[in-house]
């Protein structure tokens, strides 16, 4: 059963301003996969410095734009019908969040990997890259920034805020 749609005021991750828009049914159902996907990745989930690696990181990110794409083309253009929709919002979180870090990022990473000698494990060898602490400092701020937008898909979605 959909939640009763209600005027929202959000404020959005990375700097894209504020959301005010009544959600329709169709923008929760779509808000509702989004938020699934996030708080299950590590995308929002902390992680100890001993934790995790940077490859595993980008790839659960990575997946986020095939995910979103994927919601949105199931949605439909419903979710796409002004500035202050929740489809152009997904696309911007993409484009504006997402994007730059994995660009600054994925190649950098991938040309470090492909110098690892046999004998040296992949975790230990990206440990020992020389940007490791700036990239893993940089994710943590993106972790930030995409548990708000995790939190922006509750309050459209009507689900509780999950901590």
């Amino acid at each position: 059963m959909p939640v009763k749609a209600t005027k929202l005021t959000v404020g959005l991750p990375f700097n894209l301003g504020k959301l005010e828009f009544e959600a329709n049914e169709v923008e929760q159902r779509a808000a509702w996969s989004l938020y699934v996907e996030l708080t299950t990745r590590i995308a929002i989930q902390e992680l100890d410095s001993d934790e995790g690696s940077l490859r595993e990181a980008l790839n659960s990110l990575y997946s986020l734009f095939g995910l979103t794409r994927e919601v949105l083309r199931e949605a439909g253009p419903e979710v796409a019908h002004g500035p202050q929709s929740f489809g152009l919002v997904a696309i911007e979180v993409l484009n504006k969040g997402l994007r730059p870090f994995m660009a600054k990022w994925h190649l950098r990473l991938l040309a470090y990997e492909q110098l690892r000698p046999e004998n040296i494990g992949a975790l230990e060898h990206e440990r020992d890259w020389d940007y490791f602490k700036e990239m893993r400092k940089e994710l943590t701020e993106l972790q930030k920034q995409m548990r708000i937008y995790a939190d922006v898909l509750g309050q459209i979605s009507g689900a509780q805020e999950l901590k």
